[in-house]
């Protein structure tokens, strides 16, 4: 008896002035144990020769899985990443998996993201996310990332990102989702991503092993902040204005399509709007919200004054 085909995955990929590691990437996308994946690719405005070595790709070793997203102009990352995922999701993709240009996926990745998703648990929404290995510009090891403190999910993640958008795999229903709930200003692909799911009552599964290379250099957009103190200190150093325009922008996309929520977390929505909104009285209420915390006591505190602070 024949077996099914496997599940379609679609690979997101947005390219700016990669070409320094970005052939190490494309190879480890062929490498990859899980074969049905298609990869969509969009360049940002490189400077450089990456646009030329993703067309040398996709006319030789990618032969017949890239489709270019010719989006025009400067979109930025964010936007960049989120208009592969529209064109995606128009494919017969089940799967869409985020990729930095930098990176180096380790065979496994997609298969044990499909793996993880593909069960029958929980439908609706999902989001699996790997654990990285952090090496250096030449690939040579150079730490671990331990796993968040606390485990993702709302309203948590209002007010902090644990997940990187190169770990993360979404289902069908998660991008169908992160699409309708339309995008705030200045925000992060990965960040909207899974606070959408996370809103969502979405099911978030971390996998077992590291299944990526995450790659630390000077040309880093975001890259890893090791320890909670260094992430505490780079918080402070972005400010409190910053954080709580993003922060309020979230809650104020998130409502505009509650219609999508389910009630719990339209009630959590509620509270926190009416904190925004409110005095001390209102934002002292929204902070006894069960979850509505950071993963350290030290950023909790930092999260909670500016937010007391308005």
């Amino acid at each position: 008896m024949s077996q099914p085909p496997a599940a379609c995955v679609a690979i997101l990929l947005s390219t700016f002035d990669g070409e320094r590691y970005l052939n190490e990437q494309l190879r480890s996308f062929l490498a990859q144990s899980h074969p049905n994946w298609v990869l969509y690719w969009r360049d940002d405005g490189s400077s450089d020769s990456t646009p030329r070595m993703m067309d040398a790709f996709a006319a030789g070793p990618g032969t017949g899985r890239c489709i270019r997203v010719a989006t025009p102009g400067r979109l930025g990352a964010t936007e960049s990443f989120l208009a592969l995922l529209r064109v995606a999701l128009t494919g017969p993709a089940d799967y869409f998996a985020f990729s930095d240009q930098d990176d180096v996926w380790l065979p496994t990745k997609l298969a044990n993201g499909v793996a993880a998703l593909s069960g029958p648990e929980k439908p609706g929404p999902g989001l699996f996310y790997c654990p990285r290995a952090l090496v250096d510009a030449s690939l040579r090891p150079s730490g671990t990332v331990p796993p968040p403190r606390k485990p993702p999910g709302f309203p948590a993640a209002l007010t902090q990102n644990v997940i990187p958008g190169c770990c993360m795999i979404l289902n069908r229903p998660a991008a169908r989702q992160i699409e309708a709930m339309g995008v705030p200003e200045r925000t992060w692909h990965d960040w909207w991503s899974y606070l959408v799911v996370a809103a969502s009552d979405g099911n978030i599964v971390r996998g077992r092993t590291a299944d990526i290379l995450y790659r630390q250099h000077a040309g880093n957009l975001v890259g890893e902040t090791a320890g909670f103190w260094h992430r505490t200190t780079r918080a402070i150093r972005r400010g409190r204005g910053p954080f709580m325009t993003l922060f309020r922008a979230h809650v104020t996309t998130l409502r505009a399509r509650q219609d999508l929520l389910p009630e719990t977390s339209r009630a959590v929505l509620a509270v926190v709007a009416q904190g925004c909104e409110g005095g001390f009285i209102p934002r002292l209420k929204a902070l006894c919200l069960p979850g509505f915390t950071r993963q350290t006591w030290a950023e909790t505190l930092i999260f909670r004054l500016w937010f007391l602070l308005g």
